[in-house]
Formats: structure tokens, sequence, C-alpha cells
């Protein structure tokens, strides 16, 4: 798998193929969706597009929280397939896991174990699970969790996922890795919002010559984290993947780690269910 990718959640179906044929052009091979984001037709479209040999590019996405359970994730995994239209996929994930009804969780893992026993999907894993979450998995079946995706930004650095999944052998993929989009400390109008706008981290850009995000991205890589950031203007897709000429200094790494705090912007696992995502998937 790609250390750095694309992600296309909130790209609209309208927008999606361009911007997947933009990224190829521009060297990603590594394309995140999901079910939910409603746009793997888009994804798939893009990729045809670009005139890429399948096997050179890389393919994610996921299973929505309606449709766990056995019976229900082996028809979502083939309405993912038709959407994208292909024939294998390269990594399937769990996308949250539903502590309400964790059997069902459980349940789905099995059936993804038994698509990558068929030759179905290259890799499974899941998204937004806490140590005890993949703990439980692990007992339950035969396969660990080739990824778990989660939050991860300067300003949510998983200080307890990442140790767990390094020790399991279980990759660390972030969602949200720049913090876009997202509002922290909306009780302090002088505090900066984004990590993109915090003087740490434009202070080291400035020095570099880079902008904000490629520092960003650039300290996921030096701690081994796969990173997908999203962006639908191709500029800044171009700019996300510069990242390769310059490295940051251990003392760089260190004071981005120091921004770490111990609130999320998306949703706690431990607590999410449908009814708080009131998303459902047509896979017929």
């Amino acid at each position: 798998m790609p250390a750095l990718g694309l992600g296309v959640f909130q790209s609209t179906a309208e927008q999606t193929a361009d911007v997947v044929t933009t990224a190829i052009a521009a060297g990603y091979r590594l394309i995140d969706t999901a079910a939910a984001y409603f746009n793997e037709e888009q994804v798939g479209e893009g990729i045809r597009r670009s005139g890429i040999d399948r096997e050179d590019v890389f393919v994610t996405t996921k299973l929505w929280m309606t449709d766990h359970g056995r019976d229900r994730t082996r028809k979502a995994f083939d309405a993912s397939l038709r959407r994208l239209g292909l024939d294998r996929l390269d990594l399937y994930l769990i996308h949250w896991p539903e502590p309400a009804s964790w059997s069902q969780t459980v349940e789905s893992w099995l059936v993804l174990e038994e698509l990558l026993a068929e030759g179905r999907v290259r890799a499974i894993g899941v998204c937004n699970h806490h140590p005890h979450h993949l703990r439980d998995l692990i007992d339950a079946g035969s396969v660990v969790p080739a990824v778990n995706q989660v939050e991860l930004h300067p300003f949510f650095n998983q200080p307890r996922v990442r140790p767990f999944n390094a020790a399991h052998g279980v990759i660390t993929q972030s969602w949200a890795p720049i913090g876009g989009g997202r509002v922290y400390n909306a009780g302090r109008p002088d505090a900066p919002h984004s990590p993109l706008e915090h003087p740490t981290i434009t202070g080291v850009a400035e020095r570099f010559g880079k902008s904000s995000a490629q520092v960003v991205i650039r300290w996921h890589l030096q701690h081994g984290l796969s990173v997908i950031p999203k962006s639908a203007d191709p500029q800044r897709i171009a700019e996300n993947i510069d990242v390769f000429d310059f490295e940051l200094s251990a003392d760089d790494v260190a004071a981005i780690d120091a921004l770490g705090t111990a609130n999320r912007a998306g949703g706690d696992p431990e607590v999410v269910d449908r009814r708080l995502h009131s998303v459902t998937i047509d896979n017929d």
C-alpha cells in the first residue's frame, strides 16, 4: 500500500472522477473511498479515465454500519465492487465499530476474513477502532487487521492507538490528516482553529519554503503513518504529494507532537452508532 494517497470524503459525485484522474496524473497510486461517501462509481470512472493499469492503483473502500452482519456484509461488498467497476479490491475496511451491536461488527469481520481467503480482496482492516475493539476482533478471528484508519493530525495525534497498532503489526492510517474543515478552540477566537494556522507549523513551513499542509503531511510520513489528504483543487492535489524533497528535524517533529490534545473533531468510536449517522446505502 502506498504511504500517501488521496481521500475523497466530501468530494461530490460531479467532481470526483476529475479529482481522481488529476491525482493519478500527479503521481498518486492510492485512492480511498467508502460506500457512505456516495462516490464509488465516480472513483472507478476516474481510474478508468486515467488510463492507468489496474494493478498500478491501490483502491480502498469501506463497509457502512447499516450493513454489518453476515449477509448484509457480503451484499455490500459486491455492491461496492459493482459501483467501482472492479473485480477485486485492494483494501476493504469496516468503517466504524458499533459497540451497541458489537456481535454484528464481529460477524462482519469474519466475513471480511472469508473474502480475503477467497482472493476477492488483497487486504482487510478497520477504521476508527480503539485498542480494545482491535483486541476483540483479533481474538474472535484468525486475521490481524492490516490497517486501522483513524482521525489523526497534530491536534489529535492518537497516543494510545498508534503504539497498540504498531505492537500488533497494524498500519495506522490518518484521516483528516491536516485537520482541514474542522473547528477547534471554538471558545477561544484568538487560538488557531486548524493545525495549518498554528505558529509552530507555519514557522517550520516558512523555514523550508513549504506550505503548512506539506509540513503536516511530512510529519505523518516521518512517524511511519499512511496519510490520505483530501482535496478537489488540482494545485493542492499536486502540492500534497510534493513532500519527498525535505525532511523535518527531530526537534521539528517533537514540536508538532507537542500540539496534541485529547479533543477529537470527529465521532468517538466508543459511542457512535447508526442512529448518530443516519446513512443508508442502496446495495440492490
